[in-house]
């Protein structure tokens, strides 16, 4: 197979033979290491596709040495009784799947499975598959990375010469020299300077602080050069590159030993589901957008984060690399047309011969402000960025910033006025369990918000205040249906205006994560005391944000009065003919489905 730069095109059909008339293809490449490189196809149609209708398409490439590895290994991703890749373009949406925190060395199951199940129904004559695929954050760990991962990377970026880039405020000074750094695996703590705020930027890289209300951040082996990015996109998408990767136990600290080997096995067990995970990507619509871990827990969870981060060198290099492989392998695809500016800067950035202006481009990224989007389906799809845009405390250094900033808030209503339903996609959960957001106040209130993760839509006054009056707006969209994930556990809300006739019908999806749960003994506690604290009649209501709302819990299926789901799923969204009634499913990665049924079907 051929390392050098390739002409691609596409090749679109239809089963009916009916093939849609191409006006023009284009093809985008940048380089990202000597035999690595990143595409971006584009092919726009004389007229527009027919909605429903399965197409089946393929990759031209004009090298003939590649283009005969293309056909061997694109056998793997077709399915039974199928000759082609094929995908429906769907614009009317009935059943949309989403899900969120896909961690690869967690003991559950890949949820992303229950996609290739269902497009493999749809080849063996069965019902239709899903309509979209939305991946709602997390979709990789960049700061939670597995002993056994950092060592196929490390490998992966010497297979394919990922480029490597010199290190500025580290004690290596070149990416190149981790590897037999003596803190390469498990202790990358230590490849932090030695200078006084040391110990800040420790606590909030590579998990130093304890964080024992809700989970422990085991961050040992953050990933730090943009070549480890590019390698664990590479590695938790695909199994091609896992084919020749070994594990060597000797090499890590005897300490980690035990580690390292539980890792080993959840490893194993994730590269054995991915055929079938590669496999759904190829046959259906995805979209995704970023949350903290795709960059690093608690990003820009306040002003005081931020200043301490984007103010040292080698913290500001590595957030600015999980952004670069951020928009090369998630961002660049949801809406090019965005990022025509920021292409044309990147062909000068990325070289046949290495990366050129590196922090240059980094500036560019973090002062770009237009990663959310929106889908002109029926009903049409609002994604917000809740990360990038943020309300920040102008009171405190340790307060919770707002998850969209005023301005962010204000264009998202604008886009909302006129619409008779929406589906809106927010990482985190507009309506979160008050249990647990009480919990989060009260640390923040002591200066404590890092220690708790406190990220949610109620934290910051000015947010949450917008927000809830874009809901109680009288031109806002009758509609509501909200998708979120995030939190490592599922529930299903129906909310409404108290002390109004007309309130919007709002319904909360929330379904985390694809492949990690939560503590299920520390769930279980907040769950009973949300119910005990904050249940329909409970005067503490009053006391909250939402004062005004009516929040009713979907309880699932067998739940026995629980609200919350604890398990690795994918939700799927059925939205029905009338357009004001949806079904809420959760698709667990063992095979059971968990239904999410209305107080009328209980």
């Amino acid at each position: 197979m051929s390392s050098s730069r390739q002409q691609l095109s596409l090749q679109i059909g239809a089963t009916d033979g009916n093939a849609p008339e191409i006006e023009k293809t284009e093809s985008e490449c940048l380089p990202v290491g000597k035999a690595a490189y990143v595409y971006l196809l584009q092919t726009t149609f004389v007229a527009p596709l027919r909605a429903g209708e399965k197409y089946h398409y393929d990759i031209h490439i004009e090298d003939s040495a590649t283009a005969s590895h293309w056909q061997q290994e694109k056998r793997e991703l077709l399915y039974t009784n199928e000759n082609h890749l094929s995908f429906r373009w769907q614009p009317k949406l009935s059943n949309v799947l989403h899900g969120s925190c896909r961690k690869p060395h967690h003991p559950a199951d890949d949820a992303l499975v229950r996609v290739d199940e269902l497009i493999a129904d749809e080849c063996l004559g069965k019902s239709k598959r899903p309509d979209l695929l939305l991946l709602t954050g997390d979709q990789v760990y960049a700061d939670d990375v597995a002993g056994p991962m950092v060592q196929a990377i490390q490998q992966v970026i010497n297979l394919l010469g990922l480029f490597q880039e010199p290190l500025k405020g580290a004690i290596v000074n070149h990416s190149d020299a981790l590897p037999d750094s003596p803190y390469n695996l498990y202790r990358r703590e230590q490849i932090l300077p030695q200078i006084s705020t040391n110990t800040v930027l420790s606590k909030i890289f590579f998990g130093a602080k304890k964080k024992p209300v809700f989970t422990s951040v085991n961050a040992q082996n953050h990933l730090i050069a943009f070549a480890e990015i590019m390698a664990m996109y590479l590695l938790v998408w695909s199994p091609v590159l896992w084919r020749g990767i070994t594990f060597n136990k000797s090499a890590v600290n005897h300490t980690f030993h035990a580690r390292f080997e539980e890792e080993e096995a959840a490893i194993n067990g994730f590269c054995a589901s991915l055929p079938k995970v590669r496999r759904a990507m190829a046959h259906i619509p995805v979209y995704m957008i970023f949350d903290d871990h795709d960059v690093t827990d608690d990003w820009n969870l306040n002003r005081g984060w931020e200043e301490e981060v984007y103010g040292h060198p080698l913290s500001r290099r590595m957030v600015g690399n999980a952004l670069m492989g951020y928009w090369l392998c998630q961002g660049w695809g949801n809406k090019p047309d965005k990022f025509a500016a920021i292409l044309t800067q990147a062909k000068q950035v990325f070289t046949d011969t290495g990366l050129k202006q590196h922090d240059k481009f980094i500036d560019t990224l973090f002062d770009f402000e237009d990663w959310h989007y929106n889908l002109q389906t029926q009903p049409p799809l609002h994604v917000l960025d809740t990360r990038t845009r943020r309300w920040r405390s102008e009171s405190s250094l340790h307060k919770p910033s707002g998850l969209m900033d005023w301005e962010a808030l204000c264009e998202f209503q604008q886009d909302l006025i006129g619409q008779q339903s929406v589906i809106v996609v927010s990482a985190a959960p507009i309506y979160g369990v008050k249990m647990i957001e009480t919990i989060q106040k009260v640390f923040t209130f002591f200066g404590k918000a890092l220690t708790v993760d406190a990220e949610n839509w109620m934290a910051h006054r000015g947010t949450a205040h917008v927000m809830l009056n874009i809901f109680r707006h009288y031109n806002t969209p009758p509609q509501f249906i909200i998708l979120s994930g995030d939190v490592h556990y599922s529930f299903v809300y129906d909310v409404r205006l108290r002390f109004r006739r007309n309130s919007p019908r709002i319904t909360q999806f929330t379904c985390s994560g694809l492949k990690n749960t939560f503590p299920r003994r520390l769930l279980n506690c907040l769950d009973t005391c949300n119910r005990w604290f904050y249940g329909p009649t409970s005067p503490l209501n009053i006391f909250t944000r939402r004062r005004n709302m009516s929040v009713t819990a979907r309880p699932p299926s067998g739940a026995d009065g629980s609200a919350l789901l604890n398990h690795s799923a994918i939700g799927q969204l059925v939205i029905h003919e009338n357009g004001t009634t949806v079904t809420c499913n959760a698709l667990c990665s063992g095979g059971e489905t968990v239904e999410f049924p209305t107080h009328d079907e209980q």
